[in-house]
């Protein structure tokens, strides 16, 4: 059972007390989402608004249990050290769907740390009988603690928790207490209390024991968790509270309870605290056996072949999802695509089908269409690393220095000098670009395939324009990803929240001059008119010097634009290299060598520009690590695993062994048959000197080093096949409609009124893709009805 959320934070209205010094009405506010009490977002902060709107939106899938879905709203203060809680909204999971994928209102609720609680506890009570020294007979409780799962992180860290049981009653409160457990958050008690049960004096021996009624009422069992905060005050967890009178028909009970807050919340009517305005979709995906899938798969993986690509199963479902849910189906045709390695073809098909429709070169790729969602889908799986190695460290230079950038004259703040200011943006504009500009050896080898392929389709669509080539691949690289990853750094886990409003408006100003400078047109002087700020129209003269120009220009750098297949330079060093398969001592072995790598081919020569010795093609490299300074007796080693023999090269210093590393580690990355294990040292002498094993190709015995090289797409193909069939078992009206459509074309011979609405060139091989995807989801639908049918009710906590 897997679960994915999609909510929107939408807006708040009259947020904190109506009256009194805490009005917020001069503070900024924010709000946080939370899984329990673990935050897992955080929208970006408002100023000085006791209405904010808020509206983003957040997609996430849910990686553990979960009880409770809760946003709180923060208010941020000059003079406080902390955000100051106003109010949450918590929705308990069992309750989401009553506010699946609708708007509600929710009045906001105190936020009182006794009630911040998650997690379960395992309990077990019985009663004993036992005749005592003077032969009377008495009564024992016996409450065993075995264990509790999903406690709440405390700062961050696991809890230090421990349990009082507690026996209580109209005169008495009779209290135990566990062992503290060290950091978890699922400690194992296993720890039993025992409590006498006062009887009435009616009580004459019985063969079988039973608690009498007026007993019954009056005694429970309260436990509490706590985290011990030594020195500090401890921190409440959670309680629950089991009467005594559940052992009325069972000798022993034993259950999991879900951990409440302190006297259950039962607490005053509270002040107008606000409200918040939210839109929640929850979806759970019952994932079945694998072989449930094979069917329609294999339909979707069958797509790319399809001729017109419009009668696939994959363009049906984007266009039948289109209306309700936009093109969100299309994630996980991608992905499964992905996976399988049959995601180019489809998408340079349907950037086809697109550019056939596409009138003018200057509009081309800039609508929300199923191509240009699927290619930033792509974009966003697999160019991930790239804009951690190519913005990450400006992105972290421009949050940690916060130089003010604002240029708009109207929201200049006194003190202000706008000279000042367009100076630091301009440097980091430069920063940024340049950092782009010089990437092209971190870029998906996947990406430069889909962007290779739209320069010849646009070329081959609009022969006449000759920079139409360039502006549909910045229509992608520069307008949907990088300018939107420095927009919202936080979306592509390049920061960890948010950014403050001043470091977010200089995003914004960075991220609008990128778009500009991506852009073949906004280098012409005549086209700054299309500015719509004066000073952003200001600003931009800049750039057009024809030394910024020279600096800036995309199309000089034709490693990214021009082919981003062709050759180019990447690094290159003299070093010492070993010669391969010689003997293990002797200084002749090391020879001084000028070592070049590109993004094709790894090269050493005997001296600067003479012809190449040895070439290593990129994409033969299995592995790039450090070698043991024992092997050869000298420091600064590193070796390339090839298809050959490995390739032992000594650099100059520490910093350029790293930066080799570094260098081969990216143009190899996604190469297919990467190691994941490798000998750290040399093989010599007929074993290697690590392991001692004598098989020269024994499998390494030491873990690759974890790099972004080594990250792998962790694509589920059954879940995704899961997503897709409840895509379309939810559009299932409007496949129909799809299919009618296809009939009306062949009968009547034309496009139907009805048509419009969906993309149908050969309405009888779409008829024949829905006829049998329909059969395909009929069977589907029938082994989820069988297993629900054989699957038991859960139990209750």
């Amino acid at each position: 059972l897997l679960c994915v959320m999609l909510f929107l934070a939408g807006e708040a209205k009259n947020l904190g007390p109506s009256s009194g010094p805490n009005r917020l009405r001069d503070l900024c506010t924010f709000c946080t989402i939370s899984l329990d009490q673990e935050e897992v977002y955080r929208t970006k902060v408002y100023e000085k608004s006791v209405s904010p709107f808020y509206g983003e939106d957040f997609y996430f899938e849910i990686p553990r249990p979960f009880q409770c879905l809760s946003f709180y709203v923060y208010a941020k203060s000059m003079f406080q050290i902390r955000d100051l809680p106003v109010g949450k909204v918590a929705i308990r999971k069992e309750d989401l769907y009553k506010y699946c994928g609708k708007e509600n209102w929710f009045q906001l609720q105190p936020v009182d740390p006794h009630s911040e609680v998650q997690g379960k506890v395992h309990l077990e009570m019985k009663l004993n009988e036992l005749i005592t020294e003077n032969g009377s007979i008495c009564q024992q409780l016996v409450v065993q603690i075995i264990a509790c799962q999903g406690l709440p992180l405390i700062s961050g860290q696991n809890c230090d928790p421990y349990a009082t049981v507690t026996l209580v009653g109209p005169a008495r409160s009779d209290q135990k207490k566990t062992k503290v457990k060290k950091k978890t958050s699922d400690p194992q008690f296993e720890e039993t209390f025992h409590f006498e049960v006062t009887r009435s004096s009616s009580y004459k021996g019985r063969s079988h024991f039973h608690v009498e009624e007026e007993d019954i009422e009056k005694l429970e069992i309260k436990v509490e968790l706590w985290n011990n905060g030594n020195l500090a005050q401890d921190v409440f967890l959670g309680e629950t509270r089991v009467s005594v009178k559940i052992l009325r028909n069972d000798h022993i009970h034993r259950a999991w309870y879900l951990l409440q807050p302190k006297g259950n919340g039962t607490k005053s009517k509270p002040d107008d605290l606000g409200s918040l305005r939210l839109k929640v979709t929850y979806t759970e995906d019952n994932v079945l056996p694998s072989a449930c899938y094979t069917a329609l798969r294999n339909l979707m993986l069958k797509s790319p072949d399809v001729k017109p690509i419009s009668a696939s199963a994959a363009h049906v479902l984007g266009d039948i999802c289109r209306e309700s849910v936009g093109y969100e189906a299309l994630l996980p045709v991608v992905r499964l695509l992905l996976h399988h390695n049959r995601l180019l073809p489809f998408l340079t098909s349907v950037a086809a089908l697109e550019l056939e429709n596409t009138q003018e070169a200057n509009t081309i790729f800039r609508g929300n269409s199923l191509a240009t969602r699927c290619i930033d889908d792509m974009m966003k799986i697999v160019g991930r690393s790239y804009l951690t190695v190519t913005l990450k460290p400006v992105l972290n230079e421009i949050f940690e220095s916060n130089k003010t950038c604002e240029i708009d004259p109207v929201k200049l703040k006194e003190g202000d000098n706008v000279e000042v200011n367009k100076e630091n943006l301009q440097g980091y504009v430069q920063k940024v670009f340049t950092s782009i500009t010089q990437s092209s050896s971190s870029c998906s080898p996947l990406m430069c395939d889909v962007f290779r392929s739209l320069r010849q389709l646009a070329s081959k669509r609009f022969p006449a324009d000759p920079h139409v080539q360039y502006s549909a691949v910045s229509s992608f690289i520069f307008l949907r990803f990088f300018a939107v990853a420095v927009l919202s750094p936080h979306t592509f886990q390049l920061r960890a929240h948010h950014p403050e409003p001043e470091i977010s408006r200089t995003l914004t100003l960075i991220s609008k001059t990128i778009q500009s400078l991506g852009s073949w047109g906004s280098l012409s002087k005549n086209k700054l008119s299309s500015f719509k700020e004066t000073y952003m129209y200001d600003f931009f003269k800049l750039f057009q010097e024809d030394e910024c120009i020279e600096k800036l220009c995309p199309y000089n750098h034709i490693s990214l634009y021009s082919d981003f297949r062709c050759v180019h330079m990447i690094f290159n060093r003299e070093v010492h290299k070993r010669a391969q398969g010689r003997k293990r001592i002797g200084q002749k072995n090391f020879k001084k060598r000028w070592l070049r790598v590109t993004n094709q081919e790894l090269s050493y020569h005997k001296q600067k520009g003479k012809e190449a010795l040895c070439v290593i093609p990129v994409k033969n490299i299995l592995s790039v690590e450090k070698l043991e300074e024992s092997a050869f007796n000298r420091k600064n080693m590193f070796q390339v695993i090839h298809s050959e023999k490995p390739l032992y090269v000594q650099a100059g210093n520490c910093v350029e062994t790293n930066s080799w590393i570094e260098v081969l580690s990216q143009v190899s990355r996604c190469n297919p048959g990467r190691l994941s294990t490798f000998h750290p040292s040399a093989y010599v002498g007929g074993f290697w000197l690590c392991c001692k094993e004598t098989n020269e190709s024994t499998p390494g015995c030491k873990p690759c080093t974890a790099t972004l090289a080594n990250i792998q797409l962790d694509i589920d193909c059954d879940r995704e096949t899961e997503r897709i069939f409840s895509f379309f078992s939810s559009s299932r009206s409007r496949l129909q409609k799809m299919e009618d459509a296809c009939a009306g074309m062949s009968v009547y011979l034309g496009q139907q009124e009805d048509c419009s609405a969906f993309t149908i060139q050969d309405p009888k091989e779409t008829f024949r893709t829905i006829k049998e995807l329909g059969e395909v989801l009929d069977d589907l639908q029938a082994h989820h009805d069988l297993k629900g049918a054989l699957t038991d009710e859960p139990g209750t906590m």
